[in-house]
């Protein structure tokens, strides 16, 4: 807390709107579809998904119900049910408590293209109960500078609790149900798309209906000159930023500024550029290959010398070893922590 003395960053004047940062947000955010699953079982079944802490796990259950179990704990997903786990982890979908898993990647599937395939164990009977249908999908979850909120997301997040609030999302999610069951030329595509569409909204009404109880760095969102501040750092990371054009930027001095982002984000001014730049430059050096002299004079280094000994302090090694082949796994793995 600052003293009676000290700037107040209360102060009307240089307000932004709680929508402008979530653009931001949604803007930053990349879901990059990994494996997708349309299956198709009957009771008793139990299946065990071991999805990579760097993955987000997608379930949409298209028809009956399930249980989850994560982590102990057990909750129930009915028609309709859309989930992300933005961390993946083990976790298991079961038709009854008692019932022993198996590993998805155990189960005979048909693969329909490079990264959809279908397992059906089941198809409806004359006798007894439906079988259950339901989507899955594991997807890279990279919300760029932005991804701090990854790690203060809850374990579940339930598309549920905000079908009510956003009711755009149902048509998508019955879409979705649709594509899965009809196997057309391109459901693949459709899937992947609607599935981060999908994903995209349940993030997006997390934020606005709280984040949870997080506090810290969506507390520097919303507060009106470091939100101001943080926007526009995202939206121009090549400017040449200093804590005095910062300070600027909210309308501060120099000397409260800092304490205040630091004593909100955990973080320095200037560390917290640098860290978006190097998750900026990651991307670009795995996805859109970009020359290394680009990426350097994009972001605003004077020289690829510049630029190259700073990736190298933030992830380890050089931005030539990562564009030439290596996995960037471990070096995003290593911003912001």
């Amino acid at each position: 807390m600052f003293d009676k003395t000290s700037e107040s960053f209360a102060t009307v004047g240089s307000e932004i709107s709680s929508s402008e940062w979530i653009n931001e947000l949604m803007l930053g955010m990349r879901l990059s579809g990994l494996s997708y699953r349309h299956v198709q079982v009957a009771p008793p079944f139990g299946i065990r998904f071991d999805a990579d802490a760097n993955c987000a796990q997608f379930h949409f259950i298209a028809r009956g119900a399930v249980i989850l179990r994560l982590g102990g704990e057990e909750q129930i997903l009915e028609t309709g049910d859309a989930i992300l786990l933005p961390r993946g982890g083990e976790h298991c979908l079961l038709s009854s408590p008692g019932v022993m898993s198996r590993d998805i990647e155990q189960i005979d599937s048909l693969p329909v293209c490079d990264n959809f395939s279908c397992v059906n164990e089941c198809p409806d009977t004359a006798d007894g109960a439906p079988s259950v249908r339901l989507f899955s999908g594991c997807m890279q979850f990279d919300l760029g500078g932005m991804q701090p909120l990854v790690s203060m997301m809850p374990d579940v997040m339930h598309v549920g609790t905000l079908l009510s609030r956003y009711p755009e999302v149902l048509p998508m999610l019955e879409a979705m149900a649709r594509e899965a069951s009809l196997k057309r030329a391109g459901s693949a595509g459709i899937l992947s798309r609607l599935a981060d569409v999908v994903a995209a909204s349940i993030v997006r009404g997390w934020v606005e209906c709280g984040c949870g109880d997080i506090g810290g760095w969506v507390e520097a969102l919303r507060d009106p000159r470091l939100g101001k501040v943080i926007a526009a750092v995202h939206r121009e990371p090549g400017r040449d930023w200093t804590v005095a054009t910062m300070a600027a930027e909210a309308g501060s001095s120099r000397s409260v500024f800092a304490e205040r982002f630091r004593s909100s984000l955990g973080i320095s001014p200037l560390g917290y550029v640098t860290q978006l730049r190097m998750r900026l430059a990651t991307r670009w050096i795995a996805e859109r290959q970009l020359s290394i002299d680009q990426i350097a004079w994009r972001l605003g280094y004077g020289s690829q010398a510049a630029f190259s000994r700073a990736f190298k302090r933030s992830t380890g090694q050089t931005p030539g070893r990562l564009k030439h082949g290596q996995a960037p796994g471990s070096s995003v793995a290593r911003l912001g922590q």
